[in-house]
């Protein structure tokens, strides 16, 4: 009997195996996970992807801060995020599809902008509105929660899409629903990696199962082409691909120890390791994660 994988969900081109994982980072099963990688596009998938991936999101994914003061305590280090959008955009109307507990809403809004979220989990709606004082739409269904939005001068997914089934058409709507002149910001981790040609299955940006599709760079960049957007910039190498460089290699050993301790010393193991392979992981295009940036043509802001 012929053995079938599925079709590429970017392009319907053929697949094949890539590894068979776990869910290492949680382990809130121990299920095997299947991913695939398209021969053409190179993008890396989870096939099947399960039917109620809710259940891989525990009540306590997100650690709630006790108010909008204690979040802004811990700014520091995602500075950079609104380093990036001012490049690029310096007021407007903001939409952050996966904000989270808000650092970069936060950002934004006492940079200027005009600032709505679109986030899944409740807990995190209700900080939003109540602490960091911007709009949020509770929902897990983003193309709908988008079909609802006003035109954008910018949408920002830090670290989202890669969590999408439906993040295909999440895209064509948010390329739709920018204004000219407007940018799309994509953070997410690089399937082109040095870590995961090292570590492969066992990368802990795999993050199985919530990781379901992994874009390369170029993939990305024409699939945003294909919806009127120009490539603005890119890198793998900014402040934020660093952190996830020296968690990918932290995390990476620790998940192969049970007990705390043995976890705890791996973990410091993977730190010093990740001091001396930086140089290979700083090699552009190499890195943990990339943030890329989109511009619809026209306009002026």
């Amino acid at each position: 009997m012929k053995f079938t994988t599925p079709q590429c969900r970017a392009c319907g081109k053929e697949s094949r195996p890539a590894f068979i994982t776990r869910d290492y980072n949680r382990r809130l099963s121990t299920e095997p996970f299947s991913y695939y990688k398209c021969q053409s596009c190179g993008l890396l998938f989870l096939d099947p992807v399960p039917s109620d991936l809710g259940r891989y999101y525990p009540q306590n994914y997100y650690t709630i801060p006790d108010s909008a003061a204690a979040l802004r305590a811990t700014l520091a280090g995602v500075r950079y995020k609104m380093d990036i959008v001012k490049r690029f955009v310096t007021s407007g109307r903001l939409l952050e599809i996966g904000p989270a507990c808000g650092d970069f809403a936060l950002q934004a809004k006492e940079a200027g902008f005009d600032v709505e979220t679109i986030e899944m989990d409740p807990r995190c709606c209700e900080f939003l509105v109540q602490h960091v004082g911007v709009r949020a739409i509770c929902s897990n269904d983003t193309r709908a929660a988008l079909g609802q939005m006003e035109p954008c001068d910018i949408i920002a997914m830090w670290h989202v899409i890669e969590h999408l089934p439906d993040a295909l058409e999440t895209l064509a709507l948010a390329a739709a629903k920018l204004r000219p002149g407007g940018v799309l910001l994509v953070a997410a981790p690089n399937p082109d990696a040095f870590q995961l040609k090292v570590l492969g299955a066992r990368w802990t940006h795999v993050d199985a199962p919530r990781h379901v599709l992994l874009f390369p760079l170029e993939l990305l960049a024409k699939l945003a082409g294909q919806h009127g957007l120009e490539a603005a910039g890119w890198t793998t190498d900014d402040e934020g691909a660093r952190g996830w460089n020296r968690f990918g290699w932290e995390q990476s050993l620790g998940n192969l120890a049970q007990a705390r301790r043995g976890k705890k010393w791996l973990r410091r193991v993977g730190r010093g390791l990740a001091s001396v392979i930086s140089p290979w992981d700083r090699r552009e295009g190499l890195g943990s994660a990339y943030t890329a940036v989109f511009r619809k043509p026209g306009g002026s802001i």
